[in-house]
């Protein structure tokens, strides 16, 4: 035997859907930024836990190394290019009137 489906009940399950989808928008909005701040929180503390485990075992391992009066150096210098490097060739000319 086949049901057929009134109107009214096509309705009203239409409407229940558009209310569960619009109350799950505003309770997204709401819990949003609870939950954004929750996640920050959770990837600064394991971003920590593995960065701060790579530097005490570098300092480990420089304080090991290091002899009084040595120079250590922790970073290249930086390239300082010249302003004719960035612009081009300079050609020298006059003008004729």
């Amino acid at each position: 035997m086949i049901q057929e489906a009134s109107m009214t009940g096509f309705l009203r399950t239409i409407l229940i859907i558009l209310l569960v989808w619009y109350g799950l928008k505003i309770l997204a909005r709401l819990f949003a930024p609870f939950l954004m701040k929750y996640v920050a929180k959770k990837a600064e503390e394991r971003f920590g836990q593995q960065f701060g485990g790579f530097q005490n075992q570098s300092q480990q391992r420089n304080k090991q190394k290091r002899r009084e009066g040595e120079t250590i150096i922790d970073k290249m210098p930086e390239r300082h290019k010249s302003s004719n490097d960035e612009v081009g060739e300079y050609i020298d000319y006059e003008e004729i009137d």
